[in-house]
């Protein structure tokens, strides 16, 4: 954008632009960088607008992902090394500013590029790029100069020993006179007892009718001229010399100076490319502080004319008071114009799209929504101007003539036009036939125009014009004030009849000045309001419609996840049983193999007294004794479905691929199944008929085997007696007994071992740490068994 330098000012105040540019400053952490952000123009470049807006956002995810850039030390040494180049010598905290700025560089770089391992940031790491290390000149500087800008006595070796003289010196012209002062004779010719320094010389306060007893030099007096403050002759040679020896300092010093001033004179062009980085990094992040305060969004960029914004709100405007607006221009009409009274909202509405506009050919977020698009105009032109108005009034006819007649002459078609009153501060006729005129020949040029106007004829002119749509600011009849609420196509309407009745004035008088409206007119006003009601009905509508839809994807969501955890949970049963199965089958194998070998061995014994073919024909019939274990993903059972089920029919729940008992039916087409600790109702058509209750073997007696007891009833156990167990035996149960308790939801189990040898306890603690389920374990406390119970916190 590159009208001339004052009409550019002029519209940037108009729009407040310099006002968002002062709290953009707010965010630099250096003087260079806030420089920088004030001189921040709009770029009407849409290349370059993409590069500032892509810089933006990188920086918003570095400090997003790192925290804040590492600004610190960084100073605008520009005015240091100009006076470098040109044979100045620089003093010792311009030289320790310069290290600093150098350190703090090569600081931000190494932040920066630990950014780009984790998210790439290019517009970043090429300003980056333009660092230059200075590290030597930097040490160098570190070792003459401490951390106060002094020069240190290592600068040089012989800064070093004139130092070390002058302080042996001082020291003895300060004894001496530390001596005198001492003496009493001496004492009571003093003004006070000590000593002091004048013109860099050492001195001691005498009384002024001893003046002559002491000789030497008067160096100053008090303001009564009571005291004297005499260099005594004792010691004039001795301040000689310590005048002497700080004359040999300054040298030296000035010496150690000029030469680190050659080191920063032969790096000074890069040092000043580093200080414009620098200077553009630190505008860069000061942008995304400024976006994360406003909490704004990266817009979408086109260079079309088209301006779509979601709930945009003016930046400055507190967020507790501003009401955000959506406005649509360029797509289906390239005009709005908007009607109404004062006071609600419609000078606030044309800024919010200019100051935004201008924020994003800048470089800044926009305070809007994601997805919101704005455009890179050549120029923005702005004729604004009422009592809202920050910084000047423009609202005589004269000054907006002005005004427009300026933007007719410099406007093209791809330039952005906000007018505010057009035609006010005239005859009502004249002014609406002269606002149609001029928007007439803005719009056949093809620019972008928002207008504003008082007129009602202007609403007749939106609806008569392709390309041209009425807008309005809502207004609450009930409560009598204006919600600032933009509504496109819909244009303003009078409220004033309204207001009237409202505020209590007489109906009959209202009625009568309805007499007085014309009939054309009063179907326009009806019409109007019409209008507005169904739109705001279609609004609440489309905003309810899209709660709901909100809605009905969370609860999808929520459906798909607890469908994939079923599943998987799912999975790992079927994988723990067929696990636990084979497991079991290995160990049956083991055993009946071992009994083979001690059947062949008695064979071999007995001579023969056990046939080989018995023994080949037991291990068959073990081997055929062993089950097919179906794969997890393996095709269902082929068995029919029943006809008919009856209460405890053992039945296998094909969409678990569990086996359990029917307890009850549940209507005409459910039935609610066991599955071990687990009552679920299944559909009929998902239960496969493994045994009718009636086919069922009656349950035989138990074999008088060492068993393990069980405490508690199956359907809620929390405790798991293992007494006389062994410890094989006593992990597979403790497995199972951990993956009831866990689907169970219980917090803590208890497992009882008994105290006996101990072997027992050793192997279920040992097995139930290394367990999934367990998240810890103690021994049972007096009232719990002691030691004979073992306590397992389940996770």
């Amino acid at each position: 954008m590159k009208p001339t330098k004052s009409y550019n000012e002029k519209i940037l105040n108009t729009l407040d632009y310099h006002s968002v540019l002062e709290r953009c400053a707010n965010h630099a952490s250096t003087s260079l960088g806030q420089e920088r952000v004030l001189e921040t123009v709009p770029s009407g470049l849409f290349s370059e607008v993409k590069k500032r807006l892509q810089a933006t956002d990188e920086a918003v995810n570095a400090d997003r992902l790192k925290g804040a850039a590492p600004f610190g030390g960084i100073r605008n040494i520009r005015n240091a090394l100009h006076r470098a180049r040109i044979g100045g010598v620089l003093n010792p905290s311009e030289l320790l500013d310069v290290a600093m700025t150098s350190q703090g560089g090569r600081r931000l770089g190494r932040f920066l590029s630990d950014v780009n391992d984790d998210y790439a940031i290019p517009s970043l790491m090429e300003l980056v790029g333009q660092l230059t290390d200075h590290k030597p000149m930097e040490d160098r500087i570190r070792q003459c100069i401490d951390e106060n800008a002094n020069v240190v006595d290592s600068a040089s070796p012989e800064l070093a020993r004139i130092r070390h003289e002058l302080r042996g010196s001082e020291s003895k012209a300060r004894e001496r006179l530390e001596q005198m002062v001492r003496t009493p004779s001496i004492q009571k010719m003093l003004q006070d007892n000590l000593v002091t320094i004048r013109n860099d010389r050492y001195v001691i306060p005498v009384k002024q009718e001893y003046r002559s007893h002491f000789g030497g030099m008067i160096h100053d007096q008090s303001a009564s001229g009571a005291t004297l403050f005499i260099e005594p002759e004792a010691v004039v040679q001795m301040n000689n010399r310590v005048r002497e020896l700080k004359l040999k300092e300054e040298i030296e010093v000035e010496k150690i100076l000029r030469m680190l001033t050659v080191l920063v004179a032969e790096a000074a062009d890069t040092l000043l490319v580093n200080v414009e980085a620098l200077a553009e990094l630190d505008f860069i992040f000061a942008k995304a502080g400024l976006a994360r305060e406003m909490k704004a969004t990266l817009p979408i960029l086109n260079d079309r004319g088209f301006i779509k914004l979601k709930r945009g709100r003016h930046p400055l405007i507190a967020s507790e008071q501003v009401v955000p607006i959506d406005v649509e221009i360029g797509n289906k009409y390239s005009s709005i114009i908007v009607t109404g009274p004062n006071t609600g909202g419609k000078t606030v509405s044309l800024k919010t799209v200019g100051l935004l506009s201008l924020m994003a050919m800048s470089g800044l977020f926009v305070p809007a929504e994601e997805g919101s698009q704005l455009c890179v105009f050549d120029a923005i032109y702005a004729d604004i101007g009422d009592e809202q108005s920050i910084e000047q009034n423009l609202s005589t006819f004269s000054s907006h003539m002005t005004n427009i007649i300026r933007i007719l002459k410099e406007m093209t078609p791809k330039s952005l036009v906000l007018l505010d009153e057009l035609g006010a501060g005239t005859d009502p006729a004249e002014g609406s036939a002269l606002a149609i005129s001029i928007l007439d020949f803005m719009h056949r040029m093809g620019c972008r125009i928002i207008a504003t106007t008082h007129y009602s004829e202007l609403k007749a002119y939106a609806y008569d014009r392709p390309g041209v749509i009425n807008a309005s600011m809502e207004f609450d009849v009930q409560t009598l004030r204006p919600t600032y609420r933009l509504l496109i196509g819909v244009p303003g309407r009078s409220n004033a009849f309204a207001i009237a009745e409202r505020l209590g004035l007489p109906r009959a008088i209202i009625e009568s000045a309805r007499g007085q409206v014309g009939e054309e007119e009063q179907r326009v006003e009806s019409m109007i309001a019409t209008l507005e009601e169904n739109t705001l009905q279609a609004e609440a509508e489309r905003t309810t419609a899209a709660q709901l839809r909100n809605e009905v994807e969370t609860l999808r969501e929520e459906l798909k996840r607890e469908r994939q955890k079923f599943e998987e949970q799912r999975d790992k049963m079927l994988e723990r049983a067929e696990r636990e199965a084979r497991e079991a089958v290995a160990k049956a194998r083991r055993e009946a193999e071992e009994v083979i070998a001690e059947l062949r061995r008695l064979q071999r014994e007995e001579a023969g007294g056990v046939k080989d073919h018995k023994i080949s024909e037991l291990k068959r019939k073990m081997n055929d004794a062993v089950p097919e274990l179906k794969a997890k993903h393996a095709v269902k059972s082929a068995k029919k479905k029943p006809d008919r089920l009856e209460p405890g029919d053992e039945v296998l729940v094909t969409t678990v691929g569990q086996k359990g008992h029917v307890v009850e039916i549940v209507g005409e087409h459910e039935v609610s199944v066991q599955l071990g600790i687990l009552k679920l109702k299944v559909n009929k058509a998902d239960v496969e008929l493994i045994k009718a209750a009636s086919a069922q073997p009656k349950p035989q007696q138990p074999k008088a085997t060492s068993s393990l007891k069980r405490t508690r009833d199956d359907n809620a156990k929390m405790e798991l007696d293992l007494r006389g167990a062994n410890v094989e035996e006593a992990i597979v149960e403790i497995d199972r007994f951990l993956d009831e308790s866990y689907l169970a939801n219980f917090g803590q189990v208890y497992i009882i071992h008994g105290k006996g040898t101990g072997v027992l306890r050793s192997g279920v603690q040992e097995y139930l740490r290394k367990h999934k389920h367990v998240k810890s374990y103690r021994m049972g406390n007096y009232n719990e068994g002691g030691a004979g119970v073992t306590v397992a916190e389940l996770k």
